[in-house]
């Protein structure tokens, strides 16, 4: 410093720091630019978001009192009061059940296949209709291991039932006509499989002139059954 700035500092009375050190400037923050698109959209989306957890709320709030099955019916068996329950439910509108209002309309009715104790009772599961119609026979057959369908039998799959030669026969015992003779049927009921032995029971309705024919073959250890392949196929 010189002589001449010293005695200024002296003059003015200030610190010669103070003299020396210029004056501190805040730093400059710089002002960020506004979008109004990017708003409008931010609220647009936070309007939507707000909307569809609405939608949720009510969803799941909404329940619909529906018929349940509070034990196990076999397939064909009539439906009583004390095969049926109520239960209150968020339904899905895909999922089609009967209402609790249409429980008196179910009793009466059949099993058309097999219901579990604790399932919601769809229309599609029962009947009105007898599954062995007039003018037919219910023939019970027997299917060993390697006998039975790796295609699950359901009711009403349409079947063939396959008159073959008994075991053991020689060529002579065999007719002329290689054709088998065969029977159609519907199954109305497939059992599971026997513990040990492995034999599905399946219950086949056929027209009542064939059913004792099928009986026969039964016995007899010389039907087979085939499946018929699906309507339209």
């Amino acid at each position: 410093m010189s002589k001449t700035q010293a005695r200024t500092a002296t003059a003015t009375g200030l610190p010669r720091q103070a003299q020396v050190a210029g004056p501190v400037m805040p730093p400059r923050v710089s002002a960020r630019r506004r979008r109004p698109g990017v708003i409008a959209l931010s609220l647009a989306l936070i309007a939507a978001g707000g909307v569809g957890v609405a939608v949720l709320l009510l969803q799941v709030g909404h329940r619909t009192e529906v018929v349940t099955v509070v034990r196990e019916v076999q397939v064909g068996q009539v439906l009583t009061e004390q095969d049926l329950g109520a239960a209150s439910v968020a339904l899905d509108p895909a999922l089609k059940a009967f209402e609790a209002d249409d429980r008196d309309s179910v009793v009466g009715k059949r099993a058309a296949v097999e219901l579990k104790s604790g399932s919601l009772l769809a229309p599609s599961q029962v009947t009105k209709d007898s599954l062995v119609k007039a003018g037919e026979q219910l023939v019970p057959i027997g299917l060993k291991p390697e006998q039975v369908p790796a295609t699950a039998l359901v009711p009403g799959q349409k079947v063939q039932l396959v008159h073959v030669p008994a075991q053991g026969a020689s060529n002579a015992d065999v007719e002329g006509d290689t054709s088998p003779e065969t029977i159609a049927g519907r199954v109305v009921k497939a059992s599971g499989a026997a513990p040990g032995t492995g034999v599905v029971v399946v219950d086949v309705a056929t027209a009542a002139t064939d059913g004792p024919t099928a009986a026969a073959w039964v016995s007899a250890g010389t039907l087979r059954l085939v499946l018929d392949a699906p309507d339209g196929s």
